[in-house]
């Protein structure tokens, strides 16, 4: 406020006082009312205001609305058709993960171990479920965005065939207005030329001559009022017709503007809606998968080995080790360290007796200890 009236101050020292006045008007305007172009630009926009040709005829700014709106169903076939392949997909991706939590997995571990693992593909059974429910989930909103679709493709049939029916009328009703015009002109000119024959020849003693050219000039007076009349009525017709197209085109903006902005909000909500489903399925599937990191918990490596100890146990005592035998002795070696890997050594016997130098009862050498082993007699 201040330095408002600084301003003030200073426009008194420049000018007068009138034009102080209208200055602090326009400026108190302004800050009541803002500006022009800046309400112009904050003005919501609509299709009834920024869709006309100037040419009658032209309907340029219907096609760019209708071809907008088509456009828009085009898009939400292409969304469904993409909710509906991830759909398959999600689908496809349950089966085959059903199928696999059906397979042989730790079948013949035991114990903790073997709970962990069955849990394990318990809840992969479980997560394959929920992405078919999701699958299905999915299919019902595809579903929703055809009949949307459907439902709208309905709507604009029939505003569309009546307002094409308005624009072949008021075509019509223009090139027909513009031929009587044509032949209202023709006549006039008509008219004028006879007129103008009249007056040329009005002096003329050839009464015969004067009476067939004002003959000829009434006629063309009485064509020319004709062609007036009947071009005065097609305007009429045509001003008729233009006004009825007039509504019917601003009632056929609002509702495909309506329409617009319908699918904007309905793709908007849908995609959101999915995006919704793809988050739950994943909240879903780590609760899942948060029981099977329960039960590895629970999963104890000591307990399973003494686990598989006591149950399939054989015995806990280790096989004696194998000892050298002499052929010769029958007497076992002492007890002691396991015998090396090397053979035993060999122990040769000493020279053969010489049979002469013995007597017959004398017994010959024998290298095995035991002597009822046998006794050999010379």
């Amino acid at each position: 406020m201040r330095q408002f009236s600084r301003w003030c101050a200073q426009q008194l020292s420049l000018g007068s006082l009138e034009t102080v006045s209208q200055s602090v008007s326009e400026h108190i305007d302004l800050l009541k009312h803002g500006s022009p172009v800046l309400s112009a630009a904050m003005k919501n926009l609509r299709f009834k205001d920024f869709f006309w040709n100037t040419d009658l005829t032209s309907t340029g700014g219907y096609d760019a609305i209708i071809l907008y709106l088509n456009d828009g169903r085009r898009t939400c076939k292409e969304v469904e058709d993409f909710m509906k392949a991830r759909a398959s997909i999600e689908e496809k991706y349950a089966k085959d993960l059903l199928g696999l939590s059906k397979k042989v997995c730790g079948h013949n571990e035991m114990n903790t171990l073997k709970k962990s693992l069955d849990m394990f593909k318990l809840q992969t059974e479980h997560v394959s479920l929920s992405h078919l429910q999701l699958a299905h989930g999915m299919r019902e909103e595809a579903k929703k965005v055809e009949e949307f679709r459907e439902k709208q493709k309905e709507m604009r049939k029939k505003l569309e065939q009546q307002m094409d029916a308005l624009h072949k009328q008021k075509t019509s009703q223009f090139k027909k207005t513009m031929d009587t015009k044509k032949t209202y002109e023709q006549k006039c000119r008509d008219k004028e030329e006879a007129d103008q024959n009249v007056n040329r020849n009005a002096n003329t003693n050839n009464t015969k001559q004067i009476e067939k050219l004002y003959a000829k000039a009434q006629q063309a007076k009485q064509n020319a009022e004709e062609a007036d009349r009947l071009y005065q009525q097609n305007v009429t017709t045509l001003g008729k017709v233009h006004d009825d197209w007039l509504k019917e085109h601003i009632k056929a903006c609002e509702m495909f503007e309506k329409q617009a902005m319908e699918r904007i909000n309905f793709l908007r909500n849908t995609v959101w809606t999915h995006l919704n489903q793809l988050s739950q399925q994943c909240v879903s599937s780590d609760e899942l998968y948060e029981e099977v990191r329960k039960s590895l918990e629970q999963c104890d490596v000591q307990e399973d080995i003494e686990h598989f100890i006591n149950l399939r146990r054989t015995g806990d005592k280790p096989p004696a080790a194998v000892v050298y035998e002499n052929f010769y002795s029958g007497q076992k070696s002492p007890a002691g360290p396991p015998p090396s890997r090397l053979p035993p050594p060999v122990t040769r016997r000493g020279p053969l007796p010489d049979p002469t130098n013995h007597s017959r009862g004398d017994s010959i050498y024998s290298t095995v200890q035991d002597a009822g082993y046998s006794v050999i007699q010379y």
